[in-house]
C-alpha cells in the first residue's frame, strides 16, 4: 500500500484534507503508506542490531512530525515503545548517544502534535530526562532534546511541573547558562520561563538555603533570581555573541515574568487601618523632614497638634489626602507598588528624595511638584508601559538588557523618572492645573527613551537627559 508524499522539506504526507494546498511545480513522491511505515518502523526500532535500530530512530525522528504518520505511529502504542528505549538507554547511552537524541527527537515530535496527554509520562522517564540535564558531560544534542521535553512537560501539565521542579535544581539551569553554545543557553532560559510560568503563586519565598541547591520550585525566590539576571548578563547578554531571535524571545519572555512578581503589589490597595502600612507613610515623612519629625514627637505636643504637623508634613509631601495620605493608595493599579517604590527612593536615593520633596515643600508655590500624586501616577504609568500583569506575547522579542543589570529594576526605574518627572515639571513652569499634562509630556519622554534599549540604566538616565520638553515639542 502506497501514498504521495512532498519530495523536498519535511517530506509531509498528502491527504484528502492537504491535497487542496499542493502548488503547481511542486515535486511529489511515492512512499510506503502511513500506517505500514509506522508498522515497519515499530519493528525496526526493536531490531536485535545496534546499526538497524539507529536507522529506524532516524527515520522515526525525520516522520514523526507529520500528523499522519504520527496518528498511525502513536495508534501502535508507539509512545510507550520509544519511552521504554529512553527508561532503558544506560546501554544505549555508552553505546550510541545519537540513537537516543534521535529517539528523544522522535518522542518529542509526537508528544507536540497534541494525540496523546502528557500525564500519561511516567515518573521514571521523567527521572531519566531530568538526569541528562543534571549530567555535565552528556551529548549536547541529547541535552537539547531533554531540556525541550523537561520545557514541554511543565507547560502542559501542572501535575509534572511539580514533579519535574523537584527534580532539577536552580544551579544545575544556571550551568548551562554559562556555557558558549547560545542554542543550550536558549533552551536553558525557555525552561526556566516555563518553570517561572507555572510556579503557584505561594512561590515567593527568602532565601533560607544556598540558591544553587534549591529545587526549581524555588524560580521566583529572590536569591534564584539574583544568580540567574547575574549569569544571563554575564553569559549571554554580554557574551560577546549576537543574540538570536529565538533568545531574544526568551529574554523577553523572562524580563516579562519577573515584572509581573510586582502584580501583587500593583493590584493590593492600602488599608488605612494596617498599622504597619501606616508606619511606611510615617517613615517617609521622617526621612523627609527629620529636625521636624524629631520636634514634632517632642513632650508638651497633645495629640491634636500632633495631627495637624502629620498633615501639614503629609501636604508638603504631595500627597492628595493629608489628613489621611492612606486613601492615596486605594486605585489599584499601582495600589502598593506605589508606596513601595516612595520607600525605595527614600532609602536607596535619600539625596534625591528629599532634594525633591524639599524643592516643593513651599505653600506659597504655585509651581511646586506635588511629590506624592506624582510618583503614584509616575508608578501607574510606568505600570502601563511595561505592560505589568500581562502575559508574555508569542511573537514579540522586545527585550530590555537594562532590566537584567540590578535586582531591584523597576524600583530603579522609578528612582530615575520621578527625578524626570521633577526636572520636566519645572521646565514646563507647571501648576497643578497642568498635572494630567506633564504626566502625558513624561510618559512620551519614557517611551521615546526606551527603543533605544540602553544597556545600562545610567544609560537610560543619560537618553532621557537629551530628551527635555524643548527636545519632546521639538520632536512632535
Amino acid at each position: 500500500c502506497h501514498t504521495l508524499r512532498y519530495a523536498d522539506g519535511a517530506q509531509l504526507y498528502i491527504t484528502e484534507q492537504t491535497r487542496g494546498d499542493i502548488k503547481n511545480g511542486t515535486i511529489l513522491q511515492l512512499a510506503v503508506s502511513p500506517s505500514r511505515a509506522a508498522r515497519q518502523l515499530m519493528d525496526r526500532s526493536q531490531s536485535s542490531t545496534l546499526e538497524g535500530r539507529l536507522e529506524a530512530t532516524k527515520e522515526l525522528a525525520k516522520l514523526s512530525a507529520d500528523v499522519t504518520f504520527a496518528t498511525e505511529f502513536i495508534n501502535m502504542d508507539g509512545i510507550a515503545v520509544l519511552t521504554r528505549l529512553v527508561e532503558g538507554s544506560s546501554t544505549l547511552l555508552s553505546h550510541c548517544g545519537e540513537m537516543l537524541a534521535f529517539t528523544l527527537t522522535a518522542f518529542l515530535e509526537l508528544m507536540d502534535h497534541g494525540l496523546v496527554s502528557w500525564d500519561t509520562v511516567s515518573v521514571s522517564f521523567i527521572k531519566k530526562i531530568a538526569g541528562y540535564v543534571s549530567q555535565p558531560t552528556v551529548d549536547v544534542s541529547i541535552l537539547q532534546r531533554s531540556l525541550a521535553i523537561l520545557e514541554s512537560m511543565v507547560l502542559n501539565s501542572q501535575a509534572l511541573y511539580q514533579k519535574i521542579a523537584e527534580e532539577v535544581t536552580v544551579g544545575q539551569l544556571l550551568s548551562h547558562l554559562q556555557v558558549s553554545n547560545q542554542e543550550i543557553q536558549t533552551y536553558a532560559i525557555a525552561l526556566i520561563n516555563a518553570l517561572f510560568l507555572k510556579a503557584p503563586e505561594d512561590r515567593r519565598q527568602d532565601c533560607l538555603a544556598s540558591p544553587l541547591d534549591l529545587p526549581c520550585t524555588e524560580m521566583a525566590d529572590a536569591c534564584a533570581q539574583k544568580q540567574l539576571r547575574l549569569a544571563i548578563l554575564t553569559h549571554v547578554i554580554r557574551g560577546n555573541r549576537p543574540i538570536k531571535t529565538e533568545m531574544a524571545h526568551q529574554l523577553y519572555v523572562l524580563q516579562v515574568l519577573t515584572l509581573n512578581l510586582r502584580e501583587e503589589r500593583m493590584m493590593t490597595k492600602m488599608d488605612p487601618s494596617d498599622q504597619a502600612q501606616r508606619d511606611v507613610l510615617f517613615e517617609l515623612r521622617r526621612v523627609a523632614f527629620q529636625a521636624e519629625a524629631e520636634s514634632g514627637s517632642a513632650p508638651g505636643g497633645g495629640a491634636e497638634k500632633r495631627k495637624a504637623i502629620y498633615t501639614r508634613d503629609y501636604k508638603l509631601l504631595g500627597f492628595t489626602n493629608p489628613v489621611n495620605p492612606a486613601l492615596d493608595f486605594l486605585q489599584t493599579p499601582p495600589g502598593m507598588l506605589a508606596l513601595d517604590n516612595m520607600l525605595y527612593l527614600a532609602h536607596h536615593h535619600q539625596d534625591a528624595y528629599i532634594r525633591i520633596v524639599l524643592e516643593n515643600s513651599s505653600p506659597e508655590d504655585k509651581h511646586a511638584c506635588p511629590f506624592g500624586r506624582s510618583a503614584i501616577e509616575l508608578t501607574k504609568v510606568l505600570c502601563e508601559i511595561l505592560q505589568i500583569g500581562e502575559l508574555p506575547n508569542e511573537g514579540q522579542n522586545d527585550y530590555h538588557p537594562m532590566f537584567f543589570t540590578h535586582d531591584q529594576a523597576l524600583e530603579e526605574l522609578f528612582a530615575i523618572c520621578i527625578q524626570l518627572l521633577n526636572r520636566t515639571w519645572k521646565e514646563m513652569r507647571a501648576t497643578a492645573e497642568d498635572f494630567h499634562k506633564v504626566m502625558q509630556v513624561v510618559r512620551e519622554q519614557i517611551t521615546r527613551a526606551l527603543p533605544a534599549k540602553p544597556p545600562s540604566l545610567d544609560q537610560f538616565k543619560g537618553k532621557l537627559r537629551s530628551l527635555g520638553y524643548s527636545e519632546v515639542l521639538r520632536l512632535r
